[in-house]
């Protein structure tokens, strides 16, 4: 595996690849205790943005927003426990969280009914949503080590499915499911057959996953972005054929001080919805967006003052949320009264996602 970007540090000097927070907007009355997930509405009919976040103080907040960044709370789900995870329906009227109470539930937006099923044995650690020969459906995954399917014509799962070991990180994407457990495995499921790994990896990056995301469909690469603790991601693609393509890369590391280097967890990747660029965002305070394809790091941004802990595009592109909040790297003692505490919106603007225009060979 082939090791390129450098650290994140080798070319924040540069100018060009600096960018400014001077325009973001901060989301009026954020959660009261730390934020574990960013969701859009992806219904392209709505004028305004709704954006979800779930919280550990046992809520998932739903906040529309203007295209000039106005925002106002409107509507909310509570749980017993913190929420860890949230998404939307791809229609956009139904949101979905799951969290430590081992429940998952679904507010209806139309209606405003929430509807409540007891998922897992375990905390609920991630929800996303597909769909399924047209039915909406959800995955979940849970500290009991199994993911499970829902299309909630029932309260029981479509299906059940063992894992290795605990699910800390999942997404799906059209036909990709990817899964990441303790013990670094990686469980990748084609969706045709959801009932069986197509694929099982150890990760290749050698410490704990924090996050997973899959490509946009593009050039029928199938792939996804892997991010762990040791403020290292991986590309890595699903098939064989593909597997000369794989790299890694360091990113959020501090500048070394003599023979030391700070470390930071890498928490969260966002795939943009038109250029098939991506964020990554971690504990070291900084986001920054990358092409995979010509292995360049298009934007780095200087510290927001605190651990990112999510990170979102809204359905355009142009919109790049993150939330500010401690995220436990640290130890209790790094959870202080005068920690931040926000959701931040990014104007994306200019070329600061759009892919590196390619050079051709002679």
């Amino acid at each position: 595996m082939t090791t390129l970007f450098g650290s994140t540090q080798s070319t924040a000097t540069s100018s060009s690849s600096l960018g400014d927070l001077k325009n973001d907007v901060e989301v009026a009355n954020p959660p009261e205790d730390s934020i574990s997930d960013l969701a859009f509405n992806p219904d392209p009919e709505q004028a305004n943005d709704l954006l979800a976040v779930a919280s550990w103080d046992k809520k998932v907040r739903i906040y529309e927003i203007t295209p000039t960044g106005q925002n106002q709370g409107v509507a909310q789900i509570e749980h017993d426990a913190p929420v860890l995870s949230v998404d939307f329906f791809r229609d956009g009227k139904k949101v979905i969280s799951a969290g430590a109470d081992n429940n998952i539930k679904v507010l209806d937006l139309v209606s405003g009914q929430t509807t409540q099923v007891k998922a897992h044995d375990q905390p609920v650690k991630c929800v996303r949503t597909f769909t399924a020969n047209g039915t909406p459906m959800a995955v979940t995954g849970s500290w009991d080590k199994t993911i499970k399917y829902w299309d909630f014509r029932s309260d029981q799962p479509a299906m059940t499915v063992n894992c290795q070991e605990r699910v800390y990180a999942l997404d799906v994407r059209d036909d990709l499911l990817v899964v990441g457990t303790a013990d670094r495995y990686l469980n990748v499921v084609k969706m045709n057959d959801p009932s069986r790994f197509y694929k099982t990896i150890q990760s290749p990056l050698k410490w704990q996953t924090r996050v997973v995301s899959c490509f946009l469909k593009g050039k029928g690469d199938d792939g996804y972005a892997i991010g762990s603790i040791e403020g290292r991601c991986a590309i890595q693609y699903v098939e064989e054929k593909d597997s000369a393509s794989n790299f890694s890369f360091k990113c959020h590391r501090d500048a070394p001080q003599g023979n030391v280097t700070n470390v930071h967890a890498l928490n969260a990747i966002s795939f943009h919805p038109q250029h098939g660029t991506f964020s990554t965002a971690g504990s070291d305070g900084t986001f920054h967006f990358w092409d995979k394809d010509a292995k360049h790091r298009l934007k780095g941004y200087p510290t927001v003052g605190g651990s990112i802990n999510a990170t979102a595009f809204n359905k355009s592109g142009a919109i790049f949320a993150y939330s500010v909040s401690y995220d436990w790297s640290k130890g209790y003692q790094g959870n202080v009264a005068s920690y931040p505490r926000k959701i931040m919106l990014h104007p994306v603007q200019g070329d600061e996602c759009k892919p590196r225009p390619s050079v051709k060979k002679r």
